[in-house]
């Protein structure tokens, strides 16, 4: 090897090696945000004026010497200011904007709690590499608590303004009561808004997790609303035939022990003309087409340690969070539903949604 091509490698090594330290780095700042998110400190910074590690620590109720580290690292991370001739420390507010909740951002620190997630799961997902077993729901604490807050800001949210009025027709339907299924429906945050907005309707909801259910089942109670149901129950060769008017699935059918099984299920129990509302992860089931796909690093980071070993666990093929819009609308298509829609909402380019009629 000459010295000019020796140098240049050198160099290339150099700048690698200060990208990983920088990934290292960042990796550290995003398993401190879901601690900010999990302790309620980004909420309380947004509405206080700028102020000293003490009074943070006290409106917050924690440990101030443990706040002044955590502080430490959200300043040197540039996620907050600090002035030291005051000893202030400052959320800018379009830092807040997306990592609090309710933010006009969306909460961003939302998705950092993976991030630490995954670091507890290190031990679990190296036995998973070196034996091609699968997992349970319960190897992931947290996990439906994480996805609870992810569907209120992605689904509920957008609920009856965005995601609704892609299935033309389904509001008034529900208006006037019909039956509706959510296949997979996790805490039922998403089921538990309709019922309240839709009273003459008549709500279901299946998980495989217990916990998630009971979870569904006392928000329901403390929202007041009796026309809403939730089950325990495996959809593994599910269907109830023609049972339903209007089906939907957030963010579920990937994770299934056999998804297009599922989707043969969910068209069956539809009446004639009934309408299947499907969300999930809208990247491609191609690697290439996904390398400039929002945060497609932590959603195939996601499926290693989460999707793809939970669908093992139960004897499915593990297609992964990342299993592609064409893999569903081709299920979705040899199902037998009459129309498959796709659609993208602006504000949310991370999601894929599909209207099928039966």
């Amino acid at each position: 090897m000459t010295a000019d091509l020796q140098d240049t490698s050198t160099q290339s090594a150099e700048r690698f090696a200060e990208s990983v330290a920088d990934i290292v780095d960042k990796g550290a700042i995003a398993v401190m945000l879901s601690i900010g998110h999990r302790t309620g400190l980004f909420d309380i910074m947004a509405a206080l004026p700028p102020a000293t590690s003490e009074k943070i620590a006290e409106a917050a109720e924690l440990s101030e010497r443990y706040v002044r580290e955590w502080l430490a690292v959200m300043v040197t991370g540039g996620i907050m200011r600090y002035d030291p001739a005051t000893g202030h420390y400052t959320l800018p507010d379009a830092h807040a904007a997306c990592l609090t909740r309710g933010g006009a951002q969306g909460n961003l620190a939302v998705y950092a709690q993976h991030v630490a997630l995954m670091g507890t799961l290190q031990d679990r997902t190296t036995a998973c590499l070196e034996t091609g077993e699968g997992t349970g729901y319960g190897d992931y604490p947290c996990f439906h608590q994480i996805m609870a807050e992810d569907s209120t800001q992605t689904v509920a949210a957008a609920l009856f303004d965005h995601i609704l009025p892609l299935a033309t027709g389904i509001e008034a339907r529900l208006e006037q009561g019909i039956e509706v299924m959510d296949a997979g429906c996790g805490r039922g945050r998403a089921l538990i808004e309709m019922a309240k907005r839709f009273q003459k309707s008549r709500f279901t909801g299946y998980d495989l997790c217990a916990d998630a259910i009971d979870w569904a089942r006392a928000a329901a109670r403390r929202a007041g609303v009796g026309n809403v149901t939730f089950e325990a129950r495996d959809l593994t060769g599910y269907a109830e035939p023609g049972r339903f008017d209007f089906i939907t699935s957030f963010d579920a059918i990937h994770d299934q022990k056999d998804p297009e099984g599922l989707i043969r299920g969910l068209r069956a129990s539809l009446k004639p003309g009934g309408v299947y509302l499907v969300q999930d992860i809208g990247g491609s089931a191609k690697l290439e087409n996904n390398l400039d796909f929002p945060m497609a690093a932590l959603l195939y980071a996601v499926s290693l340690t989460h999707c793809t070993p939970v669908s093992i666990g139960q004897g499915g093929a593990g297609l992964g969070t990342m299993w592609g819009w064409e893999t569903a609308e081709r299920m979705l298509r040899n199902a037998g539903f009459q129309t498959v829609g796709r659609h993208v909402l602006p504000h949310d380019p991370m999601n894929v949604w599909f209207v099928a009629r039966a």
